[in-house]
């Protein structure tokens, strides 16, 4: 898939109020931007409540996703443009990085730490009242006078407040090792807090499937993969319509035949990035819709995009809505991802009433940055929200990470140290009426979860940098969250491993983000030297450690459900492995890596794919 240029995370500011008489005021500007968290609020600002302060002259909105409280120029929410475009509110203010890697600021000369167990970014403190806390990372100083308390005068506000519920953590606990202070252990995932609930009929989870080359026997294997992790089916990913492509239409029929006389179901996904001509779907549709594993959903054969959204509402109705009713006799459930149209989500509905709903694609992943930075799911609760308040669904996607190295602009990265477990936490806590996970098999961005073949990246470099590294290991996260998701459960710690026998994932880049090459890479500076896991366990009393090059570099309490981390330290050499052991220090289930990390890339590939492995007793 084409990534979409968008810079969303920790951008440069939007200055929306200057004056000469600021400039002199220590160079302070006022602007949208993250609060000021402390345990009063300084002269000039307004009390948000829960230790936020905004400046008099914008209004404050509560925190969300392990955030602060937001400080906007109007009464409409603006932490999806903060989060676009990290700042303080006030530049005499600076600003810090904390829990879950989210923003908060600090008056200068006061210290931002945070509480790993908590359930926001941050507070301010003075130097001497840091204590146990965990110190966050200062991003930028301010450019106001030192103080050196957070005694200040409290005003109250005039302005209107939203008010969220967020939750933290349930439990933290990172024991004293070489393992940076910064990491954590968490649990859960508190993020934007929806009031709708998918129903019984929906939460199908579906795997997106790039069809390509292939034969008879590579997709009745991918078909039984997928059953067998627990998915309800494919979105086949469909660039061409020509008959005169015989290998997708071969690899269409394999696929439906593989599925034949299961319960696991296909349906198409056009990509219309590639130009496809609306007025000619309805007919290359219908060819599929009447195979038995066709999924409908009351009857409406479901249909899918990506992309499209620059289309008029007038024309996807004239040319593909009614030739599928009126000609085929096909009544569509179309849920496409359009996410290029302007504002999306935003009036999505209002502007193509056709809809029946949306699926959003670039909400799996951070958007491109120079700094590491948590994913949003910001997109993802306007979008479900615009949809129920449509009386339509929402397919949230879920996935891993990004990469890609084929030259002429196509070297990039997106965050994936861990995406995927967050990304977990905030689905649960949206309930979205269906889940799509990125992908089954895209060789070429890397976030394959089963196997891609070698017919389907022929005559591409893709496999210069994805072959020999298997993903399947992050199906022993992805089978158990399914059906936690299936089950109703809002909460990681819901989510429990199969025969109460603990299960889980190690993945890490085997390539140094300091070797020379890494600079050819688009957000290269996002990544982190880091071994990562997640690990689901039956109940508490667990502990895991990690190693890089056979060094301890973390250990951390286990609980109930799903654990993850980040742990930085990555280093060169072999020996890069998690061991889960239980109350009595016995080793229950351990994770190698394979591959050996090393600090400089010895051929022409500058290799960010991830080595990953599943655990084994």
């Amino acid at each position: 898939m084409t990534v979409l240029s968008k810079a969303l995370l920790w951008g440069l500011s939007t200055p929306l109020l200057a004056s000469a008489s600021a400039i002199r005021q220590q160079r302070r500007s006022v602007q949208q931007g993250w609060s000021l968290q402390s345990s009063s609020c300084p002269s000039g600002t307004d009390s948000c409540g829960g230790g936020g302060c905004c400046p008099s002259s914008l209004y404050c909105f509560a925190a969300l996703n392990d955030e602060v409280a937001s400080c906007c120029a109007s009464d409409s929410v603006c932490v999806g443009a903060i989060e676009g475009s990290v700042n303080c509110a006030d530049s005499s203010w600076s600003l810090w990085k904390g829990f879950q890697g989210n923003g908060f600021c600090c008056e200068v000369g006061l210290v931002g730490v945070y509480d790993s167990s908590g359930s926001v970014a941050g507070t301010c403190v003075a130097s001497e009242s840091v204590g146990s806390s965990t110190t966050a990372v200062l991003m930028t100083t301010g450019t106001g006078s030192a103080v050196t308390s957070t005694a200040t005068t409290t005003t109250s506000t005039t302005k209107p407040t939203t008010t969220t519920t967020t939750t933290g953590p349930t439990t933290t606990t990172t024991s004293t090792t070489t393992a940076p202070t910064t990491s954590t252990t968490t649990t859960t995932s508190s993020t934007t807090t929806s009031t709708s609930t998918a129903s019984a009929s929906t939460r199908g989870v579906f795997a997106h499937y790039m069809v390509g080359s292939m034969t008879a026997a590579e997709a009745v294997t991918d078909v039984n993969d997928a059953i067998a992790a627990g998915f309800d089916g494919f979105a086949l990913n469909t660039h061409t319509i020509s008959s005169s492509d015989t290998w997708n239409t071969n690899a269409l029929d394999y696929l439906f035949e593989a599925a034949a006389g299961t319960d696991f179901k296909l349906f198409i996904s056009f990509d219309m990035s590639w130009g496809l001509d609306v007025s000619s779907l309805a007919g290359f549709l219908a060819t599929y819709v009447a195979k038995e594993a066709y999924y409908f959903v009351d009857g409406k054969a479901f249909i899918s995009t990506y992309t499209g959204g620059t289309i008029s509402n007038s024309e996807w109705d004239n040319d593909f809505i009614i030739p599928l009713q009126e000609t085929y006799d096909i009544t569509p459930y179309f849920v496409p991802n359009f996410g290029d149209y302007s504002g999306y989500p935003t009036g999505v509905f209002d502007a193509f009433p056709i809809l029946s709903g949306v699926f959003t694609w670039e909400s799996a992943w951070p958007y491109s940055g120079n700094t590491p930075e948590n994913v949003s799911d910001t997109v993802d609760a306007e979008a479900l929200a615009e949809a129920h308040a449509a009386g339509a669904v929402y397919m949230m996607p879920l996935s891993s990470f990004q990469f890609k190295y084929l030259g002429s602009g196509q070297d990039w990265y997106r965050i994936g140290e861990d995406n995927l477990p967050q990304r977990m936490g905030q689905i649960l806590n949206l309930q979205p009426d269906f889940v799509e996970v990125l992908t089954w098999n895209d060789a070429g961005e890397s976030h394959y979860v089963g196997d891609f073949w070698a017919e389907q990246i022929a005559g591409t470099d893709e496999g210069a940098y994805a072959d020999g590294f298997d993903h399947k290991g992050w199906l022993q996260i992805i089978t158990p969250f399914i059906d936690a998701y299936k089950s109703g459960a809002t909460e990681l710690s819901q989510i429990t491993p199969p025969d109460s026998t603990p299960v889980g994932t190690l993945w890490y880049r085997t390539l140094l983000t300091t070797a020379s090459c890494s600079s050819s890479i688009s957000n290269y500076e996002s990544a982190l030297d880091a071994v990562n896991f997640a690990v689901i366990l039956p109940s508490d009393g667990y502990t895991i450690n990690v190693y890089s090059n056979s060094e301890l570099i973390g250990s951390y309490a286990g609980v109930t459900g799903l654990n993850y981390n980040s742990v930085p330290g990555l280093q060169v050499g072999s020996g890069q492995y998690i061991q889960v052991l239980d109350s009595a220090s016995n080793v229950v289930a351990s994770a190698t890596g394979t591959k050996d990390v090393a600090a400089e890339s010895t051929s022409s590939v500058c290799n960010w794919n991830y080595e990953v492995v599943g655990l084994s007793s």
